[in-house]
């Protein structure tokens, strides 16, 4: 027997809502994230001091010790120095002494300052961050300062080992171990601007390698407590062996973090520190004290810090470097000496 059924006029009502709803088609999905539109488009600096401007002088407010924060941001950084156009401003994030964990997303500190990749998501939200350069590794597993400390403490003591003897085995496992830690920051940052509505395409990601400050062709006359105290063979090993194992471990994490890489190892070659009679034809501070520091215990740790870093003109020379580079389209490059005797970008090539 046939009945006939009589629905609820409730329920017919929503199912003539439904089959609207069918008709009309699924709602407009919500525009996708960008970065930020009309504000100043800005270029970041993040890393430690090579980054930061360690040994260029002039340390802005803030970061020549005040309150325990030795970070060493200078305004003679080579962020400020590449003559990009297009850039409204250069924001200095770097700190001398960070590690690739302060860089990073997470709770490490250096002086006081917390994550940088942090700071960078605020920036992003409130600038149009147009490229970020990073500068970060020795200050984790290889530890090139306390390296160098190390090589000099070899020339006070003839009866110590050098450093080259003394790092030489253990260098490579220094390095590999460093280069999960570069990745895992730059993957931070990558997060970081991906939530502040950036894709990848939006900004350019360049991590830069390290310029040996010292090198073999140091004048004899200058390897003291007034220059470079430091042993022939060590020297060797740092041009040879300690950088461009370091500047490997660096091109691997920007490969994985699909960064361009920015290839600083040769870029001081015979404008190292003790490389000329006049300081001035040099790219790299000296063994350096700052006298007046060491007469106030609060600043005395730090009297030695500026020692072996690019100066300001080394720091210049990078930045321009580092400005031409963000003018191409290259993958990767060496900053390299050109017939002008300024540091140009040579594409990279094979692998």
């Amino acid at each position: 027997m046939n009945r006939k059924i009589v629905w609820p006029a409730a329920l017919l009502s929503v199912a003539a809502l439904v089959g609207g709803l069918f008709i009309l088609g699924d709602p407009e999905p919500p525009p996708a994230p960008a970065p930020p539109a009309g504000v100043p488009r800005v270029l970041v600096a993040m890393g430690d001091s090579t980054m930061a401007g360690e040994a260029a002088g002039d340390y802005l407010p803030g970061t020549d010790g005040r309150g325990g924060n030795w970070c060493h941001r200078s305004e003679h950084a080579g962020i400020h120095a590449t003559g990009l156009r297009g850039i409204d401003e250069t924001v200095n994030l770097a700190c001398s002494g960070a590690g690739s964990a302060q860089v990073g997303l997470g709770d490490a500190q250096q002086y006081g300052e917390p994550s940088q990749a942090r700071r960078l998501g605020v920036l992003a939200r409130e600038r149009r961050v147009v490229a970020v350069v990073v500068a970060v590794g020795a200050n984790d597993d290889p530890r090139f300062s306390n390296v160098l400390d190390a090589c000099v403490q070899a020339w006070l003591d003839p009866n110590r080992p050098s450093c080259a003897d003394e790092m030489g085995q253990e260098w490579p496992r220094r390095v590999e171990a460093m280069v999960p830690k570069v990745t895992a920051a730059l993957a931070d940052i990558r997060h970081v601007m991906a939530q502040a509505g950036y894709a990848p395409t939006d900004y350019t990601l360049v991590l830069q390698s390290y310029a040996a400050p010292v090198g073999p062709d140091m004048l004899e006359e200058l390897r003291n407590l007034n220059g470079c105290p430091l042993r022939r063979d060590d020297l060797v090993w740092v041009r040879e062996r300690a950088v461009p194992e370091i500047t490997d471990g660096i091109r691997r994490a920007a490969r994985a973090a699909e960064a361009r890489f920015l290839d600083l190892s040769r870029a001081g070659v015979g404008r190292e520190a003790c490389s000329h009679r006049d300081p001035a034809q040099e790219w790299f501070s000296r063994l350096s004290v700052r006298w007046d520091d060491l007469r106030d215990e609060a600043r005395a740790g730090h009297a030695m810090q500026e020692s072996f870093h690019p100066n300001a003109a080394g720091h210049t020379q990078f930045g321009r470097c580092l400005g031409e580079f963000l003018g191409t389209d290259h993958t990767a490059a060496a900053c390299l000496a050109g017939a002008d005797g300024d540091l140009h970008p040579a594409p990279a090539i094979g692998p």
